[in-house]
């Protein structure tokens, strides 16, 4: 089993495999339009415009399992992005990241790097992942540590 495995799906509900992502490095998220770390749309689009063209790919992930703070349907939330934030990079359906209907994307990813929590549950909004050309996840940043943080960890990737 690998990323290429799973596939994501639009807020339109198109099902789009990840395998279509193969030999990019990708960066993945689960966010929310209502928190205090929301802004971090703003530096992840950063991130996205500076790299892409080398192979960078984000894939946003909304979620309301933290404070219901994605409490709108998937369309909002794409929108909301869009518009306050300027974001180009796709954004997929409300997705579970913790908990009995957890999607089995982020099942894998928290397999791959369980963090440093007693748990490998993901602890908020804005938990970072990077997974490299051939599809291994080698990191996992945590909500409070700016996708900024992450330059030095990205370029050694691409």
């Amino acid at each position: 089993m690998s990323i290429y495995s799973f596939a994501a799906v639009t807020p339109s509900g198109k099902e789009v495999p990840l395998k279509d992502y193969e030999g990019k490095v990708l960066l993945i998220a689960n966010t929310a339009s209502k928190c205090g770390l929301t802004p971090q749309y703003g530096d992840l689009q950063k991130l996205y415009e500076q790299y892409g063209s080398q192979g960078l790919v984000v894939l946003g992930f909304p979620c309301n399992q933290f404070a219901g703070q994605e409490p709108g349907t998937s369309e909002e939330a794409e929108a909301f992005c869009q518009v306050n934030y300027g974001v180009k990079f796709p954004i997929f359906a409300k997705t579970d990241v913790n908990g009995p209907d957890a999607s089995p994307l982020f099942q894998y990813l928290k397999g791959q790097q369980p963090g440093t929590a007693d748990s490998s549950d993901i602890q908020w909004n804005f938990t970072k992942f990077l997974v490299d050309r051939s599809g291994n996840v080698t990191a996992r940043v945590e909500p409070k540590e700016s996708p900024e943080t992450m330059k030095e960890l990205i370029e050694s990737l691409l």
